[in-house]
């Protein structure tokens, strides 16, 4: 074996993988969501789409549900727990 090898000449391969790896998509999120995970990233020194990819694999790794109650409103599906306006808060008989 040599002490040292040198990998200046050696030609780069793309992973034939890569592709399969990980899915570019486009979602929207809530600012405070993502404030959340940025911050997260300044103190780990990670980016923080990493983050956010990283908690949703643990969540599927560990086989976490979500637990929502779903309501019909104005025509659209709302969790609870979402933020409402307080011109959006559903009054009673309002679906």
């Amino acid at each position: 074996m040599r002490k040292e090898y040198d990998f200046s000449k050696m030609k780069g391969h793309k992973n034939p993988y890569a592709r399969r790896l990980k899915k570019q998509v486009t979602i929207r999120m809530e600012v405070d969501i993502i404030d959340y995970f940025k911050k997260m990233s300044e103190d780990m020194g990670i980016q923080y789409q990493n983050l956010i990819n990283l908690h949703l694999l643990e969540c599927v790794q560990s086989g976490r549900k979500i637990s929502i109650k779903w309501v019909a409103w104005s025509g659209r599906w709302m969790g609870f727990g979402h933020k409402f306006l307080p011109s959006e808060i559903p009054r009673s008989g309002q679906t």
